[in-house]
């Protein structure tokens, strides 16, 4: 049926859908200096620890959804091949074999995109997983606005989707250098867990050492007096790190705060720090509906009074497919952006 001569009306009528592929937002120049990274030389930290571990306990078992290079398990796959199932793209089979795997006393390690980790299989996750607290390990990539490839791939629903869950602890560690301390922090819980990480594209500087974890409790990365605090999550962390430098540089008091571990969740941190800040801002890689923000605000809900709230993440919105600045830089996740909306926030007295 053509619709080539629609009336006036029927023009005015018709539903404006967003450009989800933003006409090639994608394609980003490599900034000045840097060089490519191929995947095959890129570092592999999770893949590495994972494999170490399963030297050291022989009752690891790696499960992969056909994305065993994506997920960093071919390094498992090659070394330790009868330890290894590739389920194929049957992401709710896969979960059902590792629950399986579970109550025959292996600890079985799950791995494919967050999405079809979550979203996909929910009701086996839950029923299979959760409810019987299998030693499963969920471990999702590509979380959040991670992905040129759009609604079907990003993953802002995840945390949320998790955090529902009973018996489920969730965890994103900061990035890379917090790696493997997540790993071996859910590898020694006893229980299931949603592990939600992104692919280092390229090699910590020389140097930089690793970053603990302790699962349950918000780790303060930069303490400071001062009016603001930022509780981030995954890739946020870095961006509230550069956000407090230019808040600082402005005068400002702010510190830092790693929430890595989204549940169990260190409600006592948030509710001490509500009664010394004016305002608390918390950052995700995710929807601002369910995730980081929402155990922040339950937490000083019940605490009554304190500091105010702002919540920065992805709004009630579907993303765009593009390349991660430039997703970034639509949903205000950037650190000019996150440090005006906090000075837009102390500036009006409340948050939004």
């Amino acid at each position: 049926m053509g619709d080539a001569n629609l009336s006036p009306s029927a023009q005015a009528d018709a539903v404006v859908v967003d450009d989800f592929t933003q006409g090639g937002a994608h394609a980003v120049a490599p900034a000045a200096g840097a060089t490519a990274t191929s995947p095959a030389t890129a570092p592999r930290y999770y893949g590495e620890t994972l494999l170490a571990l399963a030297r050291e306990r022989g009752h690891i078992v790696a499960l992969s959804a056909d994305l065993s290079s994506s997920t960093e398990t071919d390094l498992f796959r090659d070394a330790l091949p009868e330890r290894f199932i590739n389920a194929g793209i049957a992401e709710a089979n896969m979960v059902g074999v590792a629950g399986g795997l579970a109550r025959c006393g292996m600890q079985a390690w799950v791995h494919t995109f967050c999405v079809f980790a979550t979203r996909r299989p929910y009701d086996q996750v839950a029923m299979q997983v959760a409810y019987p607290k299998a030693d499963v390990k969920i471990v999702g990539f590509l979380p959040g606005l991670a992905t040129i490839l759009g609604v079907s791939h990003q993953a802002i629903d995840d945390v949320a989707l998790m955090r529902a869950l009973p018996n489920m602890t969730v965890i994103e560690p900061a990035g890379p250098a917090q790696v493997p301390a997540a790993v071996r922090a859910a590898a020694d819980h006893k229980g299931p867990v949603y592990l939600r990480l992104l692919r280092a594209s390229q090699a910590l500087p020389a140097g930089t050492p690793w970053m603990p974890l302790r699962i349950g409790e918000i780790q303060p990365l930069e303490a400071a007096e001062g009016e603001v605090l930022l509780i981030a999550s995954g890739l946020m962390v870095e961006v509230a790190l550069a956000a407090a430098a230019r808040l600082r540089a402005g005068g400002l008091g702010v510190a830092v705060a790693n929430a890595h571990t989204l549940k169990p969740f260190d409600d006592d941190f948030v509710r001490a720090q509500g009664r010394q800040r004016r305002l608390i801002v918390t950052l995700e890689n995710h929807s601002v509906i369910g995730g980081l923000g929402s155990a922040v605000a339950e937490a000083m809900a019940e605490a009554g009074g304190g500091a105010r709230l702002l919540r920065l993440g992805v709004r009630d919105q579907f993303a765009q497919g593009a390349s991660m600045p430039w997703l970034f830089e639509r949903h205000g996740l950037t650190p000019p952006a996150v440090a005006e909306a906090v000075r837009h926030a102390l500036a009006a007295g409340g948050a939004r």
